[in-house]
């Protein structure tokens, strides 16, 4: 299957896209070199965004296993996130692309409409088993695109002395106000209300969209009154002492570290800092999100997809089909699945990580209620609107527009560029 002009033709406008931001746990600034496609016969690459990950890891292990269990050898490589996207998009239009690639889950709506990924259709793979909401975020134009290795979100860490100091039950925080109220309780007590990432790219946008979608807003109406009562949360913190002015440029990694230090009732982060939790000197618990009205907040998912690009050579599909079903089955999506410090896509590993570790029962509540920042059949028009929604919290949470005025100008903006 050898791309048509018209794909290419749409690979080379999808290269000038850098949609991706260091979400979780598996991104790094560093690069592993090259691979490719067109190594000789029995031999399969693998690209993934683990370049932390050397040839002792159990994650190559794995990889190299799947490729002996399959009778052909691994050749694998690892990028950083970013540089794996243009990597990617690059290979396609050279038709030089690996017979696995692992990418972030909003790449793949791209990917596939730039015409570089088989369907699951197509590379004969198993999604019966995946959680709907985590496969959505694989699928476009009513396909599906690969299959989730895994998955992490975003909940409240909370610091128990200083709950309790302030007399706050955190099982009693199920809504917005709830929480607004347990964080004034904290600073009158004398600590610091709540800490988050607020930051002008794609990860601020991640940790404003699990408030944003609890509100009930939609993306495609960013100026909603749902959107705009989301947006005045946030900033009715900062004008009330409950949340830092640092939250403009706090990354997730700076606003943890503020957690960290002991000062706050709460930090927004993700799974992938359980491990930083640990380490922290105090007692830590886990809430997840809650929605303005009650009850869990869609919050965005993290993680990535493993797909099979397009061969000319179509008969490397069948290999490539049987080391993905493998680097996603059940036993070793748990071990994968643990060292990414990720929640599994399927109900049954899921039930297992929390048979082993009771207190990944918050984080598996808080993925069944996520959702792909792709999903909506948003595809790449995700990134069109992320960045006018970032634009406008940032304006807002520093007081040059209102939340409304913000929210406006990010609809207009976003309706203009995803006509």
């Amino acid at each position: 299957m050898r791309l048509s002009p018209g794909n290419r033709r749409r690979l080379g406008a999808a290269a000038a896209l850098t949609l991706t931001a260091c979400l979780t746990v598996a991104c790094s600034s560093s690069d592993s070199g090259s691979g490719s496609s067109g190594a000789a016969s029995g031999t399969y690459t693998i690209w993934d965004p683990y370049p932390q990950f050397d040839d002792s890891s159990e994650w190559v292990k794995l990889l190299t296993k799947c490729g002996t269990d399959a009778g052909v050898t691994v050749k694998r490589t690892g990028y950083d996130t970013t540089d794996l996207t243009n990597k990617a998009l690059l290979a396609a239009q050279q038709d030089n692309s690996p017979d696995v690639l692992i990418v972030d889950n909003p790449v793949v709506s791209t990917l596939a409409e730039a015409g570089a990924l088989t369907t699951t259709e197509e590379s004969k793979l198993d999604t019966a088993g995946v959680e709907p909401n985590l496969l959505a975020a694989g699928q476009s134009g009513g396909k599906t695109f690969g299959i989730p290795i895994g998955a992490n979100t975003l909940a409240l860490y909370y610091n128990k002395a200083v709950l309790t100091k302030a007399g706050v039950d955190p099982a009693q925080i199920k809504d917005w106000a709830a929480l607004t109220a347990a964080l004034g309780k904290v600073k009158q007590s004398g600590k610091k209300g709540i800490t988050f990432s607020a930051i002008g790219t794609e990860e601020g946008s991640f940790q404003f969209l699990p408030w944003y979608w609890g509100s009930g807003a939609n993306l495609t109406q960013l100026d909603s009154p749902q959107a705009v009562s989301a947006l005045t949360l946030w900033t009715d913190w900062l004008k009330q002492g409950y949340a830092p002015n640092s939250v403009l440029n706090n990354t997730q990694t700076t606003s943890w570290q503020e957690f960290a230090t002991g000062d706050y009732a709460f930090g927004e982060n993700g799974t992938w800092q359980l491990a930083n939790a640990k380490k922290t000197g105090f007692d830590y618990g886990i809430i997840a999100i809650p929605s303005s009205a009650g009850g869990t907040a869609p919050a965005p998912t993290g993680g990535e997809f493993v797909t099979a690009p397009v061969q000319s050579d179509t008969a490397r599909y069948a290999v490539s089909q049987k080391l993905i079903t493998c680097l996603t089955s059940a036993d070793n999506a748990l071990t994968t699945d643990t060292t990414l410090s990720y929640v599994a896509a399927t109900a049954a590993v899921q039930d297992k990580q929390v048979a082993a570790t009771p207190e990944l029962k918050v984080w598996v509540e808080a993925v069944k209620a996520a959702k792909g920042r792709t999903s909506d059949d948003l595809g790449t028009k995700y990134p069109k609107i992320s960045q006018p929604l970032w634009t406008a919290f940032q304006a807002a949470l520093s007081g040059s527009k209102s939340p409304q005025d913000a929210l406006k100008a990010a609809q207009s903006t976003a309706a203009a560029a995803t006509q």
